[in-house]
């Protein structure tokens, strides 16, 4: 009976000689055909029955040698001669059926038999290996295919993910710097515009995802900024602000509490009932009572921030009557001043504007629905949108970065279900904010939580995570390992390639061993969202990011610095802003 797959005489290449639980080992029936069998490629074993052949990769090639006696046929001397014995390891991911029920030409992952000895194994190659690939992507309805390139083994052949299942349950890119990694999330934006409604926030950490915001160029996302030094008294549409009063009591306090001080708990204490109590106050102006009922210190209710820091001050400040009529020390006096200094450097510095000193109009109670609406907001023109982080500063961007992934989940989480639409965020840089909870110190902690609640949580309510790194290494064991889809491009370090070891199974695992000889654009994609982990070549996306790696030595050759160039670098240092012009 006729099937995807049909072999021939001549792409047998030897037989099964020995069965483990995952991995078979095959004797080469001819010498010559080991020099045509590589790392990665795929082969056939027959089946129970000859409607079914398992499906392998190759992991392991060996040549040995090994003694034999002499034909006595072929004359009277007996020397002892040496023959080679040739073999392969083959990893099962699945079975091939031509007929499976009423259903014909089926893959499934997973081996439902074992092979037996002596059963025949094929090569898949040629039109085999064409009809196969595309039998992979025919279960795939066209409406959720993700086309991301084409198969390293067969050009002709587009490699195909299933849309739905990569974003649905979280999905992770990693690569070394120069690796494609860039390009790759590039190309999957502009796929994922192509779509009706997309919604995807980006978090671009140094700014090389604006080109796909330029329109006269043929950009298709919508651009955003993190409110710089410099932006602090505009109110353009393009810019965000995160207000201090957006942060729950654990995120403010991670800023400017110092928990090795001995008065952390008395200052803690007092910030809390203050907020509380500013809130509330703000909630009667506006006469929300409803609200008033319900609304703890965590809630996103605006206040204004200078009489926060009067109240502390007056704490710190206050003395009371003792026993005898006479003024004694405070309860509070002396024990808030530190805190008190520390909110107020905080206040003054205009790196931290964009939460300290926001617009007036972030102090009004319909001011969140309208931030948030622009960043949720799934029309034709802005469902892809770019955040660019790159001018917060380090010390606080895992606190800003999760701050605003939390607000994402908190509006998804309390939205109606049958109103909520689904959001992916791609975390660029994740190493930046997201680190080895071992390693990481209080603010970062704050990020780690929200990140990693929206790992073990987000697929519930909508919401899925894109993690983007070059240093895996270095990025939440527990986010990475919430992943189920991977896309890994060229990895040096040995450490990083030990990460994807363990995230990967244990079968596929040899093949992690090719990652730091990929080329550049060139991955291996395995998870939920593809039947078979597969070494792929990604297209290049239309509008390329500005990752590109500069041409040293021909710039060298051909490019003389620019004073003037220069002289505007220092004016932006100083003035904490990377706009064209400052003023001098």
């Amino acid at each position: 009976m006729s099937g995807a797959l049909s072999f021939e005489n001549v792409d047998e290449i030897g037989h099964v000689a020995g069965v483990d639980t995952s991995k078979v080992a095959v004797d080469i029936v001819d010498e010559d055909i080991l020099t045509r069998i590589t790392i990665g490629q795929m082969v056939a074993i027959q089946g129970v029955t000859e409607l079914e052949h398992l499906i392998g990769i190759v992991d392991r090639v060996t040549r040995g040698v090994r003694d034999s006696l002499p034909d006595p046929n072929e004359g009277d001397e007996l020397f002892i001669g040496t023959v080679f014995k040739d073999s392969i390891r083959v990893v099962l991911i699945g079975t091939y059926r031509s007929v499976d029920g009423s259903k014909k030409n089926t893959f499934k992952r997973g081996a439902d038999s074992f092979p037996q000895i002596n059963k025949r194994v094929y090569n898949i190659q040629g039109k085999n290996l064409q009809r196969f690939m595309s039998l992979l992507s025919a279960d795939i309805p066209s409406g959720e295919q993700l086309k991301l390139g084409a198969f390293v083994s067969d050009a002709n052949a587009d490699a195909i993910a299933s849309g739905d299942k990569f974003f649905q349950r979280h999905a992770a890119i990693l690569g070394s710097t120069g690796s494609g990694k860039s390009w790759a999330v590039a190309l999957i934006l502009e796929r994922s515009a192509k779509l009706k409604y997309p919604n995807i926030v980006v978090f671009d950490m140094h700014g090389e995802y604006s080109p796909l915001a330029d329109v006269e160029k043929g950009g298709f996302a919508r651009r955003y900024r993190i409110a710089g030094p410099a932006d602090l008294e505009k109110d353009d549409d393009d810019l965000i602000f995160l207000p201090y009063w957006l942060l729950n009591r654990d995120e403010m306090l991670s800023m400017i509490l110092d928990r090795s001080d001995q008065n952390a708990p008395n200052q803690a204490s007092r910030f809390t009932s203050h907020v509380r109590e500013l809130k509330d106050a703000f909630l009667v102006s506006q006469g929300r009572d409803a609200i008033r009922k319900t609304f703890t210190v965590d809630s996103p209710i605006p206040y204004e921030i200078d009489d926060l820091v009067r109240r502390l001050d007056g704490d710190d400040t206050a003395k009371k009557t003792g026993a005898q009529g006479r003024e004694i020390k405070g309860d509070w006096e002396g024990k808030l001043t530190r805190f008190v200094s520390r909110l107020k450097a905080r206040l003054e510095d205009r790196r931290y504007g964009f939460m300290f000193q926001p617009t007036k109009s972030a102090l009004h109670y319909d001011w969140l629905s309208e931030q948030l609406f622009k960043i949720l907001c799934s029309d034709t023109k802005s469902g892809i949108k770019i955040v660019d982080f790159s001018e917060v500063p380090s010390d606080i961007l895992p606190v800003v970065t999760g701050t605003f992934a939390r607000l994402i989940f908190d509006v998804q989480f309390w939205m109606q279900p049958s109103s909520r639409t689904p959001v992916a965020i791609f975390c660029d840089e994740a190493h930046l904010y997201l680190p080895v909870k071992e390693d990481a110190d209080s603010v970062e902690k704050q990020a780690l939580r929200n990140f990693e609640r929206i790992a073990k949580e987000g697929r519930k309510y909508g919401l899925s995570l894109v993690v983007v790194s070059q240093r895996p290494a270095d990025v939440s064991k527990t986010i990475l390992s919430q992943c189920n889809n991977f896309l890994a491009l060229r990895l040096t370090n040995d450490t990083d390639q030990s990460v994807v070891k363990r995230l990967v199974p244990d079968a596929m695992a040899a093949m992690t061993d090719l990652l730091p000889l990929l080329d550049v654009g060139e991955a291996f994609l395995l998870g939920d969202a593809v039947l078979l982990p597969t070494r792929i070549r990604l297209d290049a996306p239309a509008i390329q990011p500005n990752s590109a790696t500069r041409p040293f030595w021909k710039e060298w050759s051909s490019t003389v610095s620019q004073a003037d160039a220069i002289r505007q670098g220092i004016e932006n240092l100083r003035g904490q802003t990377r706009l064209p012009e400052i003023a001098r």
